[in-house]
């Protein structure tokens, strides 16, 4: 059990207007790499913002301030054991490769209500885009300008 240090904003790397579902996401995580799959033993999210913005959980955890074991999803390398894991669908544009904040006004919506939760419960957690742990354009915004557009300073 560590304690919980970090939230981590993510996007599918999907095109914008493609639907990803849960099964989805379990299957491009745990599937083994001869189907296709990363061979994780956890999907990399605990929770997925759908277009619609509905929030979706991908793994259970019991909303305290440690990553206890059974929570770790395998979003960063490096960071997990001490972060939860946010993604929104979406992340690149309709030719499939270039980066773009394809979030829709809901998803908008329901990521800054869900990162102004997280900061309120957990104010000594920082929060972050994948791209601030690795060199990956996810999660195809600068994370830091949009925290102080909301009210949120980290």
């Amino acid at each position: 059990m560590a304690r919980l240090e970090r939230l981590v904003i993510h996007c599918t790397a999907t095109p914008e207007g493609r639907a990803v579902s849960v099964e989805d996401i379990r299957h491009w995580h745990t599937a083994p790499k001869g189907a296709g799959g990363r061979g994780w033993k956890q999907v990399g999210y605990t929770d997925m913002i759908h277009q619609s913005g509905v929030v979706e959980r991908l793994v259970d955890n019991n909303e305290d301030a440690n990553v206890d074991p059974w929570e770790v999803t395998n979003g960063a390398a490096g960071y997990n054991s001490s972060s939860r894991h946010v993604v929104y669908v979406g992340g690149v544009a309709k030719d499939g490769k270039t980066p773009k904040d394809t979030r829709t006004p809901q998803q908008s919506k329901a990521l800054e209500a869900y990162v102004k939760d997280f900061h309120a419960r957990f104010p000594g957690a920082k929060i972050v885009g994948h791209n601030a742990l690795a060199a990956k354009a996810c999660p195809s915004f600068d994370v830091q300008a949009w925290l102080k557009t909301i009210g949120v300073n980290r």
